[in-house]
């Protein structure tokens, strides 16, 4: 019986997800970023329980005996695509794979980004073979509140294991994506005025209630009404995706008049409002940088990252949301893209690790190769920002996520 048992307990564990087992490995590289400073010559990275060990030049970093050592020519923190709808939008671009959006009402603040998450998405094994370990998702434009984003982890078999922050933001939209002439709203205004409304009577004391009534009450308080409440008490920021500069403008009054946490997603025009942006103090999540230039976003611009770098103005790089298919980019090339067009290489490394992982609010465990960080890394055979170089291997919270060249 007591064999049967044995049996049976390492057949469950070898069908069990493979992202609740972390691996105790290692990885060298000829250059090894690791975003906390210079790169390092001949650099190693010791992952132990899924957590980085140590880190530092292989000349004076102790490899424990028995660890898998990965080689690479250039090693770098898993990418962080801050801000992307895959998992709940689909490569098939079918109605049945395309969560990210419900056009029920103009606010739904309440739907929650975990209840649409797919992590077997072919999309999500896509991106982890180009080195994105981390990626904040969610709900998407075409509403003026469309819902709720996620951060999690693009190694894992249930939503739940992938799932890093449950609720990381609030996704509102300005502009054109979310006007709609014959449900409403067919105006700028009106779409700030029911953004307005809701955070307005979220805030309005309500009258005291006893007995059954407050019970009552507190059984009944709408979804949406929570959601509001935790906005207000800046638990939660609102990220409003906005590209023109009138409704990045619209944004920062709402900020201001609430004084509630916001940033600005998209940005297409935000390098006209520098000062405005910078006295704001708001993070800016930037389109991809080879966004179509077209509609709200006629004019954007490929010097947008390097225009906010200069001026200090805290951004990352996203992959974003994509109508057509294959549905979403990949942020290592939008990347390489700004670093061309004027953002200083290390900077535009930044935008997709460590800069990324502090504007979804996770830079405290992802972003760079740090010891008591998640071992997360990619490994290369030449430079990560040139077209030519490939991705070798990517290895998530220690487990090798793919060994394939992409």
């Amino acid at each position: 019986m007591n064999a049967r048992i044995a049996k049976l307990a390492a057949i469950m564990l070898a069908l069990a997800p493979t992202s609740l087992a972390a691996q105790d490995i290692a990885v060298r590289a000829e250059i090894l970023h690791t975003m906390e400073g210079a790169a390092i010559a001949d650099g190693v990275v010791v992952i132990r329980d899924g957590k980085i060990a140590a880190v530092g030049p292989a000349a004076s970093t102790v490899v424990p005996d028995g660890l898998e050592v990965l080689t690479a020519t250039v090693a770098t923190p898993g990418f962080v695509d801050a801000r992307t709808v895959v998992g709940l939008a689909g490569f098939m671009n079918q109605a049945h794979d395309q969560d990210q959006l419900d056009t029920g009402s103009p606010l739904q603040p309440h739907l929650r980004a975990i209840d649409g998450y797919n992590p077997d998405e072919d999309l999500i094994d896509w991106l982890r073979g180009f080195g994105v370990t981390t990626i904040h998702t969610g709900h998407g434009p075409g509403a003026v509140v469309s819902g709720q984003t996620m951060v999690a982890k693009t190694w894992a078999k249930t939503a739940d294991a992938a799932v890093i922050v449950p609720r990381a933001m609030i996704a509102a939209n300005l502009g054109a994506d979310a006007l709609d002439r014959e449900k409403g709203p067919g105006t700028r205004p009106k779409q700030i005025a029911l953004l307005r409304s809701a955070l307005t009577a979220a805030r309005t004391p309500k009258p005291p209630q006893s007995g059954a009534d407050k019970d009552d009450a507190e059984t009944f308080e709408k979804l949406d009404a929570r959601v509001w409440k935790d906005v207000l008490a800046r638990r939660v920021p609102l990220m409003i995706t906005a590209n023109r500069a009138q409704d990045i403008m619209s944004a920062l009054r709402l900020k201001e008049e609430f004084d509630i946490d916001v940033v600005i997603d998209g940005g297409a025009e935000s390098y006209l409002l520098i000062d405005e942006l910078r006295d704001a103090g708001v993070t800016v999540i930037l389109h991809p940088t080879m966004a179509r230039h077209y509609g709200d976003m006629e004019n954007a611009s490929f010097a947008t990252a390097a225009k906010l770098r200069e001026a200090g103005i805290p951004f990352a790089l996203q992959s974003g949301y994509e109508g057509y298919v294959p549905k979403t980019r990949v942020i290592l090339w939008e990347a390489g893209w700004a670093a061309a067009n004027g953002l200083a290489r290390e900077a535009a490394m930044g935008a997709i690790t460590s800069d990324a992982a502090r504007a979804i609010g996770v830079g405290d465990r992802v972003g760079s190769l740090k010891v008591g960080k998640d071992g997360d890394v990619v490994l290369f055979d030449g430079d990560p920002l040139e077209y030519t170089s490939h991705v070798t291997g990517v290895v998530i919270e220690g487990r090798v996520a793919s060994r394939e060249e992409r």
